[in-house]
């Protein structure tokens, strides 16, 4: 790119140089570009690297920047981009911001996702203004400064719970380099980097390594590669993160820091393992943490431990949770019954949020993917071999989880799992949509409402179970969409849901909805056994709703996936993988009523411990991931040979 006397800023260029200067030279950025292809695992190299840098004592805080033209990830299809992570202020963001969530214990906002949709709407409504006085508006100066500003103001906000900036702000550039879409991000960072100083700006490249034919030889052309396109843009890496199948060999290391011109101990093998929590232990085996340490001249501390539990940023405490997640001997099936199981990113933090439950209660998660079409009386008729392997499927696992979803397709599938559960005594979690189905079925099957729907189905049916409910924000007033964390109140403290959330009246979870249960009907719906238990403050929406007389049909309105965490599992979802496993009272009966998801781990579940069904699926190979549809393989993290836990 082409640059501008005027592109690199100077005091009279950019406002408050002077007043933010000071404020920046205590920020240290670290920024990771991926190249030769995507689905490398930015998103979990990243967060695992500010694991190792929280262990270090360090606050840690991440920005990712996307470079479509979307103003946010919200009206993307699952197929195209994955899951649409919700934050706790409603955005509407990339599934790799759940990644730095999860991984770093952080609580982010919409601004931590940076568009160039965003970018552009935020030039073009100052250009309107007359901001500029008058100038002719370019991708260099103005967009470039834009983008500075933006990761300046953004890396500065606290997201810890604690006051004043972190130390450390991890930035993702999306997509690779040499795409067209990302050079004026690669421009504004060059420039960015003689903004704070270079002692404050430390750059990785995350590169593929393969393995050609029976020879078995790493080659590093493609990181060779990938590295010109960084130097033709201004910018020189300081570590060269190594994506490979195998561990990285010395003379590979080597070569590469040769043709690279990269120390060799900044040559970071990132090899495949066997669940993603192993990732920060292989960086610190590597002494990453000390070298970026020594690279951004920071001094490491003691990490600060939570109240009454040792820290998740001890890296001991890290590895316990690296081996219990392949330890398990007990397994547990849980059928997904969802509109979008050709990607399982679309469903990315329902996956992980089983298995925190999974680590915690001390049992292996494996998930059974159904498609809810293939389960309608249609398919019967279209297919008869999906249609029966996916009721056998259905009536093989141990507990049924309803995730969310837009659009009619797939609906009666939904419902008649639903019912399914209902009928068996299968314990049922509905979320969101989930919840919609069930309520549909209950109204179809125990009032007699034949025509019952959703208005969102079926805007003329006379029995809406689900009504359109719109929340306008003030922030948006053509908003519509029921966003980010909301207040539930749990109304009955002798439900199950009480005891889930350890007997706290109100709790806090996020939503993404613009559909409700009818008000109008939850007389009749109660009467017939499907108790709303958790209301919103004005207990005009329902949030919570449970089967009388069932171990365990649970339907939410909220996602609770969105907060789980690996030491701190969603209370939904534990109480539904110990459910599925036969050991949820038992649980409830040593706590006193209470779950206590955030209590210790426990044991390692034997076979005799659990319920009859899972009892007898032995754990002979935990160390995989879960399955995807076959449909699905790879779609979504390049070759085969990198198609791992990693790219998640």
């Amino acid at each position: 790119m082409t640059r501008s006397p005027e592109a690199v800023p100077t005091a009279q260029t950019t406002p408050n140089t002077k007043s933010s200067r000071k404020e920046e030279h205590k920020m240290k950025y670290i920024v990771v570009t991926g190249g030769t292809l995507s689905g490398l695992g930015k998103g979990t190299t990243i967060s695992s690297l500010g694991v190792v840098l929280k262990s270090c004592g360090l606050r840690v805080t991440a920005i990712k920047i996307d470079p479509y033209l979307n103003i946010d990830a919200g009206t993307m299809s699952p197929y195209e981009h994955g899951e649409v992570f919700v934050l706790e202020d409603g955005g509407e963001a990339d599934l790799d911001l759940g990644n730095y969530e999860r991984f770093l214990d952080i609580t982010l906002s919409r601004d931590h996702n940076i568009t160039t949709g965003k970018i552009y709407e935020r030039v073009i409504r100052r250009e309107r203004q007359g901001d500029y006085l008058g100038k002719t508006v370019q991708v260099v100066p103005h967009v470039t400064d834009a983008i500075q500003e933006w990761i300046r103001d953004v890396s500065l906000r606290p997201v810890d719970n604690k006051q004043g900036p972190a130390d450390v702000c991890l930035i993702e550039v999306g997509g690779t380099v040499g795409d067209i879409e990302s050079s004026v991000y690669l421009e504004a960072l060059q420039q960015f980097s003689y903004r704070v100083g270079l002692e404050n700006f430390c750059l990785m490249q995350l590169a593929f390594v393969p393995v050609m034919g029976v020879v078995g030889e790493q080659k590093t052309k493609p990181t060779q590669h990938s590295v010109k396109f960084l130097r033709e843009a201004g910018l020189r890496p300081d570590f060269i993160f190594c994506r490979a199948e195998n561990e990285l060999e010395e003379a590979t290391k080597r070569k590469i820091g040769l043709f690279c011109q990269t120390r060799v101990d900044h040559v970071i093998s990132v090899h495949d393992v066997s669940n993603i929590y192993h990732v920060p232990l292989v960086l610190e085996q590597q002494s990453v943490g000390t070298l970026v340490c020594e690279r951004l001249k920071l001094v490491p501390g003691l990490p600060s431990p939570r109240e009454g539990s040792p820290s998740p940023f001890d890296l001991r405490t890290w590895r316990q949770l690296a081996e219990r997640s392949d330890a398990p001997e007990v397994s547990v099936k849980i059928g997904i019954v969802g509109k979008y199981t050709g990607l399982a990113d679309s469903y990315l933090s329902v996956i992980k949020a089983l298995k925190h439950a999974g680590v915690s209660a001390g049992l292996k998660v494996t998930i059974e993917w159904i498609e809810s079409s293939d389960l309608e009386p249609a398919m019967k008729m279209k297919d008869p071999f999906l249609y029966d392997e996916a009721w056998k499927k259905l009536k093989d696992v141990d507990g049924v989880l309803c995730p969310g979803g837009f659009g009619d397709r797939g609906i009666e599938g939904k419902s008649l799992s639903a019912r399914h559960c209902r009928e068996t005594g299968t314990p049922y979690f509905g979320i969101c949509l989930g919840l919609q189905t069930a309520v549909i079925d209950v109204a179809r099957s125990m009032l007699g409402l034949e025509r019952a729907n959703s208005e969102e189905f079926d805007k003329e049916t006379p029995d809406k179970c689900c009504v359109f409910m719109p929340d306008h924000s003030g922030g948006q007033l053509g908003g519509t969409m029921r966003l980010g964390a909301r207040c539930t109140i749990i109304n009955d403290p002798n439900s199950l849901a009480y005891k889930l959330y350890d007997c706290q009246p109100v709790v806090y979870e996020r939503h993404r909805h613009r559909y409700e249960v009818n008000p109008d009907l939850v007389q009749q719906f109660e009467g017939a056994g499907l108790k709303f238990v958790g209301t919103d403050e004005r207990k005009q929406r329902m949030e919570i709703a449970e089967l009388e007389g069932h171990d365990f049909f649970l339907g939410v309105q909220f996602h609770p996936e969105f907060k789980s965490r690996p030491f701190r599992p969603s209370p939904p979802f534990l109480g539904f993988v110990l459910a599925s496993a036969g050991l949820l009272q038992k649980r409830l009966e040593r706590n006193g009523g209470k779950l206590l998801a955030e209590g210790p781990f426990d044991p390692l579940v034997l076979p005799s411990e659990a319920g009859e069904n899972c009892s007898a699926r032995l754990n002979v190979n935990s160390s995989q991931p879960p399955e995807q549809p076959a449909k699905a393989k790879g779609a979504s993290g390049g070759p085969g040979v990198v198609s791992s836990v990693l790219a998640k």
